[in-house]
């Protein structure tokens, strides 16, 4: 990893350089998955289960020029394709699906795939934390400020700006540290975060692994019969 040269290029960043114990890192597409569901995250990053469904499948579909390592220019931009990230401020690990280099000296674009049309508001966020997150690394790795980056559209064939706000920097910085204390914590039974059985679950791959309707009602379940167990009072 690429190291700083000086102490006050780590107190402009406001978080020192620190070693990371293999366990410690977290990898960038976690990220993603922890904003939509954290017991998403656990299932993939913790139980190591994942399964397909025709909305992953797409996705890997439309990575798969971009995950292929490859140095182009197209328009005068030097476009780089499946770009390994890391940081040792966060302790980040990952790869990214196309940083662009414009000419001049002028900034890296980090530029996140996806298959599904532009998301806007909560449903987007996910995904600019993620491209965040792969902001903070070449930041780190360049020695620059990354004001923001791209999500493009496959299906509409669209690109959508994501400027990388202070809130958002704070909000990916904030799941890093989340994502951070789930691996320490391990899996296993009573580790995984909780089911909640709402509408993100019908459309994901992992509700047959996860089963969100049957978690969350023996979890009711237990809470109702928990009302009634008497409570013995005091012999006078």
């Amino acid at each position: 990893m690429k190291h700083h040269d000086s102490e006050e290029d780590d107190r402009a960043q406001g978080t020192p350089l620190r070693e990371w114990a293999d366990e410690e890192i977290v990898m960038i597409s976690a990220l993603e998955h922890y904003s939509y569901c954290p017991r998403q995250c656990a299932l993939i990053h913790l139980e190591q289960i994942f399964q397909e469904n025709v909305f992953t499948l797409r996705g890997r579909h439309g990575h798969e020029r971009a995950d292929l390592p490859s140095t182009t220019a197209e328009r005068g931009v030097r476009v780089e394709r499946g770009l390994p990230l890391w940081s040792e401020r966060y302790g980040l690990n990952g790869k990214a699906d196309v940083v662009e280099f414009p000419p001049g000296g002028l900034p890296p674009v980090p530029v996140e795939y996806k298959h599904g049309g532009i998301r806007r508001g909560k449903a987007g966020r996910h995904e600019a934390i993620q491209l965040c997150a792969q902001a903070l690394c070449l930041e780190e790795m360049f020695g620059v400020t990354v004001p923001a980056g791209a999500i493009y559209s496959l299906s509409a064939r669209r690109r959508q700006t994501v400027p990388f706000t202070e809130a958002l920097r704070e909000e990916a910085i904030a799941i890093i540290a989340s994502v951070r204390r789930m691996l320490q914590r391990g899996g296993g039974p009573g580790r995984l975060p909780e089911a909640v059985n709402d509408a993100r679950c019908p459309n994901c791959s992992l509700i047959d692994a996860c089963m969100p309707a049957t978690v969350v009602a023996a979890r009711a379940a237990r809470l109702k019969a928990a009302l009634f167990v008497p409570i013995l009072l005091e012999r006078l």
